[in-house]
């Protein structure tokens, strides 16, 4: 199956399907004599795992992480870094009655019309079970740019109607849903819980930003920094819409007002605003990039719906068993992920241009 890698110089491919043994991942490209332990790694994924609050589903995964190549003695060798994390807790028997039926808003149709055979069980290799290998990619990501003092913050932005107003960091890792504004949290907590009562689903916006990113990441024309961002957004399942810095509001603003005025600060020159979020002819400016994605409501939801079968018979189908009632919370690490990757790999093909 095509599709599974990503990145140029620091490449991961993942592997393995929601209800298979497990899942994994092989990152190839990290330089060696980078310290790395499990517990580097197992941090992040303890943010994305599934059952961690009663807004997330109740199917439960340690996601316990284990490195099964290249590390010894506590650093990297350069060699690649095989990690692997079993599935424990996969329940198929509600897949099995309704195998034949095409969950609405999942990939079940379009799969079949491209390999004509799937793994029905939780969506197999469409299963947002998958990214579980890019957090823990992601983990190792993170470690390279801290070196060079690059660290990214995400937070669920919004839920339903309900916006955060104020960001502060401090709180996000204080409430399930990770918003950074407390009281917001509380509203945004109880739209899902009703919504989960009601057997339905919500959507979220997740904003990720990354800070200290040096200028000149990206390359054009077709590899823009924000180009790569937006794909890396893109391919997290649910992921219905990216923006970077003002995003669609450029629409309602003039060039006056959109434009970011350079200013000098001592020998740096910087921008005065950042309504660019970063990036400057998909190239980075230096100030902090700032972006948007949006998660659709999880299309798995206990309310009767109509469908049809494979041989396009009408039929009703719900979808029993245990999911998401809203994605969001655990989509933050999934996106803090991406963009460590995507970052990481712009800065080694940056060094590499100047050799």
């Amino acid at each position: 199956m095509s599709g599974s890698s990503y990145g140029q110089l620091f490449k991961v491919s993942t592997w393995g399907e929601s209800h298979g043994p497990g899942i994994g991942v092989v990152v190839d490209g990290c330089p060696a004599g980078l310290p790395l332990t499990v517990a580097d790694i197992q941090k992040d994924l303890d943010r994305r795992r599934t059952g961690q609050s009663k807004v997330t589903t109740t199917r439960k995964e340690t996601d316990e992480v284990r490195i099964l190549s290249g590390v010894f003695q506590g650093k990297t060798t350069g060699t690649p870094i095989g990690l692997w994390i079993e599935n424990q807790d996969a329940d198929s028997s509600k897949y099995e009655l309704i195998k034949d039926l095409y969950r609405p808003g999942h990939a079940d149709f379009s799969y079949d019309m491209k390999y004509g055979f799937r793994d029905y069980r939780g969506g197999g290799r469409s299963s947002a079970r998958e990214t579980a290998g890019r957090v823990a990619a992601g983990a190792i990501a993170r470690k390279l740019l801290l070196r060079k003092k690059i660290t990214i913050i995400g937070y669920t932005l919004q839920i339903g109607p309900y916006i955060a107003k104020k960001i502060d960091y401090k709180e996000i890792e204080k409430n399930i849903v990770r918003c950074p504004d407390k009281k917001v949290a509380k509203q945004m907590i109880d739209h899902i819980l009703d919504a989960r009562k009601r057997g339905d689903s919500v959507g979220g916006i997740i904003e990720i930003v990354a800070k200290g990113v040096p200028a000149g990441l990206g390359e054009p024309v077709f590899d823009r920094l924000d180009a790569d961002l937006a794909k890396a957004m893109m391919c997290i399942p649910a992921v219905k819409g990216v923006e970077v810095g003002v995003g669609f509001s450029a629409a309602t603003l003039s060039g006056s007002e959109c434009n970011d005025p350079f200013i000098a600060k001592g020998k740096k020159i910087c921008v005065k605003t950042n309504h660019a979020g970063g990036i400057l002819g998909g190239i980075s400016s230096g100030a902090d990039i700032v972006l948007r994605f949006v998660v659709k409501p999880t299309a798995s939801i206990n309310q009767e719906q109509d469908t049809v079968d494979r041989n396009g018979k009408k039929s009703k189908i719900r979808v029993e068993g245990r999911h998401d009632p809203c994605v969001a919370p655990r989509a933050v690490p999934i996106g803090e992920a991406m963009a460590a990757l995507t970052l990481i790999d712009h800065l080694m093909r940056l060094q590499h241009s100047k050799l």
